[in-house]
């Protein structure tokens, strides 16, 4: 079948006209214009000036996208028709408003302009769009009936950078705290996510709308401890519309809290004549300076040994006197804390553990051994008169073979003896 639209001209009603597909009628399907029809009913004659266009003819519908662009951005709205013969295009605006027809501006507004005018395409561009631009636009095809299609123009409302409050300066440790995160002017709502440091942590949301924007709002909520003091609390602000550019705003927590006070020392087992370092390591905010040192409840010893700087005290040479209880006290505005420790000096290692291995070869004596007569030393007296053996002294390490030396000398003195008839004696120092 095709269809025809016609006025008549007796009534001035708008009527169709069918004609069979198989009765002739010379007609291009890419022709309009206004055409005389002459068709014959058995009730009806009828004798007009017909409108004349063919259902169903391809190519000849406006062909329009949805935009979506951020508040301040620009707005492209495009209209493409295919096999258009002419026919004129135009952008109007959600009031209707006509905006471009074909290459003509019709409205008044600085922000829009032409991109592009033919027979099959219409651009045009709108600059720093605001929301009040937001809604759907419409382009005709001024065909008889008007084609139209409608693209709606979405704006994305730019949230607002954060603001933290409820933050106080100095918190106490002890304290609960509410921090509060608040951003504004967002289409579609935006999100909030609070990090303590480098990691995520979880806030209650709340969201209000404002207009055509919303305002957000998300609480976090603190017991604040000493490990909170110089902790970043960070809340930033997940939009589509900051894609490439996230806003957020960052805290730092200050927390005063008392001291607590640890002693640290050098070595294990303190020995005399040894160097010994203690040190006194407090934290606290305020820092707890400077710190004080007493032994067994009163003031240190005056001497040369023990030097007292900052948060050490140190002893440059131990002996047996620097037993005691030594104590270290720091204290801010919010307390005072101590910690003790207890000196025990030991003596001092002499000789080396004997050896329990017993040598392989018997050790002879020391063919330097030489015979004196002074009375001053270690002496083996006879009816000849007095031997006296000199054994150069031998290194602390060499104690075990020492005293193996001084066995075998006995031995080899009291072989002499009997071999000679004379009592022997053998002392040994």
């Amino acid at each position: 079948m095709l269809v025809f639209e016609f006025i008549d001209s007796s009534f001035i009603n708008l009527i169709k006209c069918i004609l069979p597909a198989r009765q002739p009628f010379n007609l291009s399907l890419h022709k309009r214009g206004i055409y005389f029809c002459l068709s014959l009913s058995r009730f009806i004659f009828i004798s007009s000036f017909l409108l004349c266009h063919v259902a169903g003819i391809s190519g000849q519908y406006p062909l329009v996208q949805n935009v979506t662009v951020t508040q301040g951005g620009t707005a492209n709205l495009t209209c493409r028709v295919e096999y258009n013969d002419n026919t004129s295009l135009q952008w109007s605006n959600p009031a209707q408003q006509t905006l471009f027809f074909g290459d003509k501006k019709a409205l008044r507004d600085n922000r829009i302009e032409l991109v592009r005018a033919t027979s099959s395409e219409l651009t045009i561009s709108i600059s720093d769009v605001t929301l009040g631009d937001e809604g759907l636009y419409t382009c005709s095809l001024f065909t008889m009936p008007v084609r139209t299609a409608k693209a709606y123009l979405t704006i994305l409302g730019v949230p607002e950078k954060p603001e933290i409050n409820g933050l106080t300066k100095p918190a106490m440790e002890g304290d609960h705290i509410t921090l509060t995160c608040i951003t504004q002017g967002s289409k579609p709502a935006a999100d909030l996510r609070w990090f303590r440091n480098e990691k995520e942590v979880k806030g209650a949301k709340e969201v209000n709308a404002s207009g055509k924007t919303f305002t957000v709002r998300s609480s976090l909520q603190l017991h604040v401890d000493r490990n909170d003091d110089g902790v970043a609390y960070t809340c930033r602000v997940d939009h589509v519309a900051l894609a490439q550019a996230p806003q957020q705003a960052t805290e730092v927590l200050e927390v005063h809290y008392a001291p607590r006070v640890e002693i640290i020392k050098s070595t294990t087992v303190p020995q005399e004549g040894q160097y010994l370092k203690l040190e006194c390591f407090s934290r606290g905010n305020p820092s707890p300076d400077p710190v004080m040192w007493t032994k067994d409840g009163g003031d240190l010893p005056d001497l040369d040994r023990i030097i007292v700087e900052g948060r050490e005290l140190t002893f440059t040479s131990l002996n047996k006197t620097d037993n005691g209880t030594y104590r270290c006290e720091a204290s801010n505005h919010l307390g005072t804390s101590s910690a003790e420790y207890v000196l025990y000096v030991y003596d001092a290692p002499t000789t080396l553990p004997p050896s329990t291995t017993p040598p392989l070869h018997p050790i002879p004596p020391d063919p330097t051994v030489q015979l004196s007569t002074h009375a001053s030393d270690p002496t083996v007296t006879g009816s000849r008169g007095t031997v006296t053996p000199h054994i150069p002294p031998l290194p602390p390490q060499h104690a075990t073979l020492y005293f193996t030396f001084l066995l075998y000398t006995c031995i080899f003195y009291f072989f002499c003896s009997s071999c000679c008839q004379y009592p022997l004696t053998c002392l040994i120092f």
